[in-house]
């Protein structure tokens, strides 16, 4: 279970999910193969010759072999520790592995989305995200997935979320 859906309030429901784009993973995944392919070629090489001293190129095919697999991993493991949420009462951010850090603004409290494209990111649908709540500092997510359709999300919820507000007052101001 993820963390937003772990810590919803009452009445709270999720309307939009979003994490880190696949673009996080590119320098994970070259250094994997520039690793990795002289890993297995040293490996390969060294089982069918007689080397000297023995067992020395195992040992360096496994340790490249092991740093490529250990690359990808925390590559995986960073965009899956990613979670960005808009629910019908807040945004919720959380980032982090070993260490946790979470964002949390309610949706009357959010001052401003700003959104920044680069032009690959705009090519790719990726951007960072700085969400500023009222009295508070800007937060700076960065390489975020479909950054334009959070902020969208965000506003949507920040009208209705007015709207409803508006439409609970008005029977008392007729009276």
């Amino acid at each position: 279970m993820s963390y937003v859906d772990k810590n919803l309030i009452p009445g709270e429901g999720v309307l939009y999910r979003t994490g880190l784009h696949w673009i996080v993973l590119v320098l994970p995944i070259l250094v994997a193969v520039l690793l990795g392919l002289p890993a297995v070629l040293i490996l390969i090489v060294g089982s069918r010759e007689r080397v000297d001293p023995p067992g020395s190129t195992g040992i360096v095919g496994s340790v490249l072999l092991a740093f490529a697999v250990t690359a990808l991993l925390v590559g995986i493991l960073k965009r899956s520790a990613t979670e960005m949420a808009v629910t019908n009462k807040r945004v919720v951010i959380k980032t982090g592995i070993l260490t946790r850090r979470t964002y949390e603004v309610l949706l009357s409290k959010v001052e401003s989305i700003h959104v920044e494209e680069g032009l690959l990111g705009r090519m790719l649908g990726y951007g960072s995200v700085i969400v500023r709540g009222i009295g508070g500092t800007p937060e700076p997510f960065r390489r975020i997935a479909r950054p334009l359709d959070l902020r969208r999300q965000v506003h949507h919820q920040i009208e209705a979320y007015e709207e409803f507000a508006r439409a609970s007052l008005a029977p008392h101001r007729r009276q």
